[in-house]
């Protein structure tokens, strides 16, 4: 009971799960998902036919976390649509569907066959993947964001949320809130990588990655800052049926800890899911429950979202 999260109408054991991209892959790597304390998964963000994704090497880890430049390899929407027909045969836990491909055209009309299709779950679009060379974040683009979503739910009926990029003005709060709350959507996940770092090799004195010239998303402690300002912005902005899944930094209880604090209902992991393997739920899981306990907190809701503030 005491990680019990309501979800819309669905009511998960834990709040922590996959972020796309990471151990998602193939259906054994999913399937891993499933075995594990998370509680839902999420597919790779998919593109219509399979993806090689760009030159190797695209991911370096860090001490303090991770750079990326994937490029969306994946192995195509009928690939994983199969495994989501063949789970939702075995399991009633809603997963989650992300739809990423390489121009908005192609995501709606991969949303076009979601829609047609028996899959009863939730679907992320992402609209910041900041990996694709020659490709800007559709998401910083507000205008074209309400364009594309005034399309897709002109059809779209299912449970839809978008995956954001981080923002960094309180001002582009504002007006990015303004737009998502004109829409039914179900969820707002924050943040994807904070995109175009660049980590450095000192012994090589070069890049670590190969793809735009060393440019990547950064993911892991790095961006737990502003992370937490984005989930908290957007919880305090959005309407209340759209809620927050919370990405970015969370290595241990106590950043989970934060992330809910903030307003997050469900969590993301990411960097550290991929250094660490499935094993990270059940050791962030304890961790939670220890600083909880420490609190005097049986459950999430007595705290989520409840972030006090300096007044004078």
């Amino acid at each position: 009971m005491m990680f019990e999260v309501t979800f819309q109408n669905y009511t998960f054991q834990s709040p922590l799960m996959n972020a796309s991209g990471v151990h998602c892959m193939t259906s054994e790597e999913l399937n891993g998902l499933i075995d594990s304390r998370a509680g839902t998964f999420i597919t790779k963000s998919v593109t219509r036919q399979k993806r090689q994704g760009n030159p190797e090497p695209r991911y370096y880890e860090t001490t303090l976390g991770s750079i990326n430049s994937m490029g969306l390899p994946n192995l195509g929407f009928d690939y994983y649509l199969d495994y989501v027909n063949e789970y939702q045969k075995n399991f009633s836990t809603p997963m989650f569907f992300s739809v990423a491909s390489m121009s908005m055209q192609e995501n709606i009309e991969t949303l076009k066959k979601l829609e047609d299709s028996d899959f009863h779950g939730f679907t992320e679009l992402n609209l910041s993947c900041p990996n694709v060379a020659g490709k800007p974040q559709v998401a910083y683009d507000f205008a074209l964001t309400e364009q594309i979503l005034t399309e897709i739910f002109s059809f779209y009926t299912k449970p839809l949320g978008v995956k954001l990029p981080p923002y960094f003005d309180i001002a582009h709060f504002d007006q990015i809130a303004t737009i998502l709350n004109k829409f039914p959507l179900t969820f707002v996940n924050s943040i994807n990588s904070v995109g175009n770092g660049l980590i450095i090799d000192p012994d090589k004195e070069q890049v670590v990655i190969k793809p735009k010239e060393g440019f990547g998303g950064i993911g892991g402690e790095y961006i737990k800052p502003t992370a937490l300002a984005n989930v908290r912005a957007f919880y305090t902005r959005l309407n209340p049926s759209i809620q927050i899944i919370g990405t970015g930094g969370i290595v241990s209880g106590q950043d989970a800890f934060e992330h809910l604090l903030c307003g997050a209902s469900m969590l993301q992991i990411g960097t550290q899911l991929y250094k660490e393997g499935t094993s990270v739920f059940a050791r962030i899981l304890d961790e939670l429950a220890v600083i909880m306990d420490t609190k005097g907190y049986s459950n999430i809701q007595q705290f989520q979202g409840k972030l006090k503030t300096i007044e004078e």
